[in-house]
């Protein structure tokens, strides 16, 4: 379980890779400093899809403004999108 305001039921690994690769693609964008790190945009975006939870109540909940929350939950859904592409390739490629 990862520790957070409310108990979130997924692998701290999880979240963990979600923060990799947040970090990679905000690495390839020269992608400046902001208000949540890495790992709490993960932890934000998987409370979003595990918890439902409103953006506005992700705001609150992680002190940042509702349209932030909406920003970084859509950038992290964007960078699982692809990557999750290509996890179908390799999957369903040639062997």
């Amino acid at each position: 379980m990862v520790p957070c305001r409310a108990p979130l039921d997924v692998p701290h690994d999880l979240v963990e890779h979600v923060a990799w690769l947040l970090h990679e693609h905000c690495q390839a964008r020269n992608t400046r400093c902001r208000k949540l790190g890495c790992f709490q945009q993960a932890l934000l975006t998987l409370v979003h899809l595990r918890e439902s939870e409103t953006f506005a109540q992700l705001g609150d909940g992680f002190a940042i403004s509702q349209a932030t929350a909406w920003r970084y939950v859509g950038e992290a859904l964007d960078v699982l999108a692809s990557w999750a592409s290509g996890l179908h390739e390799a999957l369903t490629g040639p062997r």
